[in-house]
Parts: structure tokens; C-alpha cells; sequence
């Protein structure tokens, strides 16, 4: 209903104040007589008779709104309702170009009620039941009025929305929970508009308040949340940095790689973990036959590409390898291949950041999704620290080495390595050279039917080290299978302890598994925090409820006591109210309201 007023003086002819009977026509539906509005009927508040008239119009099949008020000073005497196709409004646009619909109809049915003096209650003076247009009961759920979202379901919205979860993919939630979309008392626009007006209502030139707001609190959470911004010359935000406690302690561990994206939705730089570039050349890989399947000898051109990128041991062969391949394929002009290596390596973690936030997300929002983001991967770590310490991935292999690296790394990085001891049956082992301890072996590793790639490793066994010329423990940290083979081929048991690195060790406590990221809590109204903290508890009781009829039985004989006194209760505080010092609290002055203009 527009609860609007005005303060406009109602026509003569449209007040009966002798409460004279008015001749009107049955109404289009079958409504029970108690509920059809009558002359004479009286009401506690102004409130309870609108209300009245409203639940009359949806039984009916019609919407209502408030047409005037009449006021003495900053007391209401009177009001009009009528049905919300009364106006009939004249629209500057010419009527060949209008295309939205319009509801005026100039349609008479109304209810006008007034104050009764030195009662305090209200009284129907004037009612018309006659309408100008048809009434259909069945759609009247459709319209704006009569559709409502109720506290439960304006709650899961928010929630949904802080997690991040698509408007369109909350109303299915709902449509699947009621049986059907019949069954709800709203529609999907209702859920965007909500949103849309309610949630996501900051302002653009609030945003940048807020935001800094949320990095205040998060200071105030925790002393070692940094951040700092730079600003431009009008206070406008230009970089913005903030690292909370935890990641800040993880950096000790796994920080040393730091990549700066500018290219990320063009407004944001995202802070990457090592990890990142270790898997970029992988995520390059796979995307080739997609990229490259409209050439002509597609295939060729993958495994000549493999060929270039997995066996090219240096910078400076790479970059006469790939220029070649380029050239003999006609690649030179192909944008993906040319662009690839300054943006590919953040797509991964491009990936995971589009699941919380988009082009057009806020600063704030952006940095609550931020949030959940951190959440997430606290969470994963949790429950990879779980499996880690509860279960244990099988050798794959009788390598004694591999059941080193079997006992103390972590399930994920173990895996890494199995895949490197699997790779040993496909390399040659042969020793070239050796003097004093030191050897040089060539290790053939056989990548296609006939084809064999090169690699050169050496041992010295006095200083119990090995290195590979493909250098892959050096850039992720795990002894790659050439190495593994010469260390088989010198009967080698356990590897040096500086092959065991600690940031993959399921056995070390690191310091910043103890600290928990400074989430920011949701800014909630009284009433909403009141709400959850309801439903938390009933959901224990409708579980132990539910269990027989008996019990079910006790708890709605309870739930109608609890509301019969309630609704009394609620009755009584209608009216004049007053808040003392000795009441007050956060909660009370939270919930005043600005006076009335006069």
C-alpha cells in the first residue's frame, strides 16, 4: 500500500458524516460478510482499519492506496482510501508514444474512515464497494501490494547476497523450498528490487565512505590488519592496500612471488601466491585446443607447441624456438599467442576471484566479497589439514624416497610428486662422466613413440646434491623425475633434508593457521539481529518437535499461547510511549525515529 499522505482537504460531496447507508452492488467475489467493509464499523487504530480495507481488497481481487489526509495539527482526523485505479492522471507524453501501461481508471470504490472524539478509536463513515473496472480474487496476489516479502525470506536474501549467490538463483531457492512458484506470495522482481534498494543502497558517493569504515573496523578487530591508501589531489581514493593478520603471517611462509595484475576488471590489483605462476604454464596448455582448433593441422601445431615450451632448457632457446614456431605455422598475428605471456599467469586466480565479484561491483562490496573470499580458502586449508592428519595417500611406487616424501608432505603437494616418480618409467639413465663423487649423467626421457628429449643431471654425492638442467625443483619445489631416476641409478635411500621443503610439510605448525582473518560482521538492524537470533534457537526445538504428533502438538499449543500473548502485549504499548535514561541502550536509541514535520 502507498502509505504516503497529504495534507489536502477532501471534497464535500465525498464525506458522509451522518453515516447515511449507501446503496452499492454485491461485490465480484464471495467474501465472507465480516470481512466487507460497513458503515459503522469501528477500529483501535488507523493502522487496524487500512489493514482491514486491504486484506477485503486482496479476498476482492483489487489494491488499495491512500488517497488524503486530513490533519490538525500533528494529529490525523480523517483519511480516504481508495482503490488504486481511482486517478485517472492526464501524461505530457502523446499517446502514440506511450507504451507503459496505466491503471487510472477513474474507478469510485473507497472506504473513508475518521476519529471518533474522546474515544480514541476510528470509524468507517462511507463506504462504495462499486467498481469501474473487473476484479479478479485469483490475480490479485500479482499485484505490487499484495505481494510481500517476509522477514525470513528478506533475511535469506541478505545472506544470499553477502555470499555472493545470484538474485535469480535465490528466487529458484525459494520457488524449490515453497513447491512451486504459485505457492509464493512474491515474484523474482520483487528479490532484484529488494536488492536492489535495500541491500546493495549505497550510494556511489558513499561508497568510498564505507569503504573506509570497513577498514577502520578491521583495524579495530585486530592491530596487525594493515592498510594505506593514496589519494589524488581532491581526496578522491587513486591505490588502496590493506593485508589482514592472517594473511600477513602466511606471507612468511609462501610469499616470496608477489604479482601485481592491473589488468583484473581494470580497476583492482589482486596480491597471488607463488603457486600462481607454477601452474600458469599448465592453464596455458590446456587452452591450446580451444585456441588454436580453427587452424589448419591444429594437431601439428600442438605438439610442435609442447615440443617448444617443455623442452626448451634456457631463455634465450625459448625465444629462438618459439620465434621459429611462430613463423613456420603463420602465428605471428595470432592475439592469443602474442598476449598470453603477460596476462596467462593470473588467470587462475582470476578464476577464483569472478566467483565473488564482477565489473560493476562497489568498492564495498568488493571488499565483503574479498572477505568471503579469505574465508573459503581458510576453510579449504582446514579441511586439507584434516585429511592430512587422518588419511594417507598409497605409494605409488617401492621407492624408499617416495615414502619419505610419502611421511611428511601434504596430500596435495605428495600428489605433485607422485607424478613425478610415475614419469621415472619413461626416462633412460646413462652416466657420461664421473671423478671424485661428482657425476654427470644424461637422462633420455621418451615424451612421444619416437621421441626422445635430452636432459642433463648431475650428482655429487659427497654433498648428497643433485641438480637437473630442466630446473623444476627450482621453480616449484619438488625433485622432478630426471633426478629421481639418477638418484635410483646411485641407490640412493633418503633424500637430503634441503629436497624436503618446509612450506609443504604437513607437520609444521605454522603461525598463521592460529590467526583468523579479520571478517567483518554484517552491520545489522536490532530487528535482524533479533530475528536470526530467534530462528537459531527454534530450529532446535522444531527439530526435537518434529521427532512424533505428541510432541509436535505441545510446541503449536505453545507457539499459540506465546503469540496470544504477544499480540496482548503488543496492544497495551499502541499509543504514547516514553524512554527514560535509566532504560536506554544502544538498542532503544538505535530504533527512534525523526518527529513528525509540522
Amino acid at each position: 500500500m502507498d502509505d504516503s499522505t497529504s495534507d489536502c482537504q477532501l471534497n464535500p460531496g465525498e464525506v458522509d458524516y451522518e453515516f447515511e447507508s449507501n446503496k452499492v452492488s454485491e461485490p465480484l467475489s464471495v467474501v465472507d460478510d465480516q470481512f466487507v467493509p460497513k458503515v459503522g464499523m469501528t477500529f483501535t487504530t488507523l493502522e487496524d482499519a487500512g489493514k482491514f480495507y486491504k486484506n477485503y481488497a486482496k479476498a476482492t481481487g483489487f489494491s488499495t492506496r491512500v488517497r488524503s489526509t486530513n490533519r490538525k495539527g500533528n494529529e490525523i482526523k480523517n483519511q480516504l482510501i481508495t482503490c488504486s485505479r481511482e486517478g485517472k492522471w492526464k501524461s505530457k507524453i502523446s499517446p502514440t508514444e506511450k507504451t507503459n501501461p496505466t491503471a487510472g481508471l477513474n474507478c469510485p470504490a473507497r472506504i473513508y474512515i475518521h476519529t471518533l472524539k474522546d474515544v480514541g478509536s476510528w470509524i468507517i463513515s462511507k463506504v462504495v464497494l462499486d467498481h469501474s473496472h473487473p476484479c479478479c480474487p485469483s490475480k490479485a496476489e500479482m499485484l505490487k501490494q499484495h505481494r510481500e516479502l517476509s522477514m525470513s525470506i528478506r533475511r535469506t536474501i541478505e545472506n544470499n547476497e553477502e555470499a555472493g549467490i545470484r538474485p535469480s538463483k535465490t528466487y529458484q531457492s525459494f520457488v524449490a523450498a515453497a513447491g512451486g512458484h504459485r505457492e509464493l506470495s512474491f515474484i523474482k522482481k520483487d528479490v532484484r528490487n529488494y536488492i536492489t534498494r535495500e541491500v546493495r543502497n549505497v550510494f556511489e558517493q558513499e561508497d568510498t565512505k564505507e569503504f573506509g569504515k570497513y577498514l577502520l573496523r578491521m583495524k579495530e578487530k585486530n592491530q596487525n590488519f594493515f592498510f594505506e591508501l593514496e589519494l589524488e589531489e581532491d581526496q578522491s581514493i587513486k591505490l588502496a592496500f590493506w593485508a589482514d593478520a592472517r594473511s600477513r603471517a602466511a606471507f612468511e611462509y609462501f610469499g616470496d612471488v608477489i604479482s601485481f595484475d592491473t589488468t583484473y576488471n581494470t580497476i583492482s590489483i589482486l596480491l597471488g601466491v607463488p603457486n600462481d605462476f607454477a601452474f600458469c604454464t599448465m592453464h596455458i596448455m590446456k587452452k591450446i585446443p580451444s585456441k588454436l582448433n580453427g587452424y589448419k593441422g591444429h594437431a601439428d601445431i600442438e605438439q610442435e607447441m609442447s615440443q617448444v615450451v617443455w623442452n626448451s632448457h634456457s631463455k634465450d632457446s625459448f625465444d629462438r624456438n618459439w620465434n621459429d614456431f611462430l613463423l613456420n605455422f603463420g602465428l605471428a598475428d595470432n592475439k592469443w599467442l602474442s598476449g598470453m605471456r603477460s596476462t596467462q599467469r593470473s588467470e587462475s586466480m582470476h578464476s577464483f576471484f569472478n566467483k565473488y565479484i564482477t565489473r560493476n561491483s562497489l568498492l564495498i562490496q568488493f571488499v565483503k566479497q574479498y572477505d568471503n573470499c579469505l574465508g573459503s580458502r581458510e576453510q579449504a586449508e582446514r579441511e586439507s589439514d584434516a585429511a592430512d592428519f587422518h588419511t594417507v595417500i598409497p605409494c605409488a611406487t617401492k621407492s624408499s624416497i617416495e615414502a619419505q616424501f610419502q611421511d611428511v608432505y601434504t596430500h596435495q603437494k605428495f600428489r605433485e610428486v607422485q607424478v613425478q616418480f610415475r614419469g621415472k618409467a619413461n626416462c633412460i639413465t646413462r652416466l657420461t662422466n664421473s671423478a671424485l663423487g661428482y657425476s654427470v649423467y644424461e637422462v633420455g626421457e621418451q615424451v612421444f613413440s619416437s621421441i626422445f628429449n635430452k636432459f642433463v643431471v648431475t650428482y655429487d654425492s659427497v654433498a648428497a646434491e643433485v641438480k637437473c638442467q630442466c630446473l623444476l625443483f627450482e621453480s616449484r619445489g619438488i625433485l622432478c623425475r630426471h633426478a629421481l631416476s639418477v638418484l635410483s641409478f646411485e641407490r640412493v635411500s633418503q633424500v637430503s633434508p634441503r629436497y624436503i621443503l618446509e612450506r609443504w610439510s604437513k607437520k609444521v605448525k605454522r603461525r598463521h593457521t592460529h590467526i583468523k582473518s579479520s571478517h567483518d560482521e554484517p552491520l545489522l538492524e536490532p530487528r535482524s539481529k533479533r530475528f536470526d537470533q530467534l530462528v537459531f534457537r527454534s530450529q532446535n526445538i522444531c527439530e526435537f518437535a518434529s521427532e512424533s504428533e505428541e510432541l509436535t502438538a505441545i510446541l503449536h499449543r505453545a507457539y499459540d499461547n506465546v503469540m496470544a500473548e504477544m499480540e496482548s502485549l503488543k496492544a497495551k504499548r499502541k499509543g504514547s510511549s516514553s524512554l527514560s535514561h535509566e532504560d536506554a541502550n544502544l538498542e532503544s536509541v538505535n530504533e527512534l525515529q525523526s518527529p513528525p514535520r509540522i
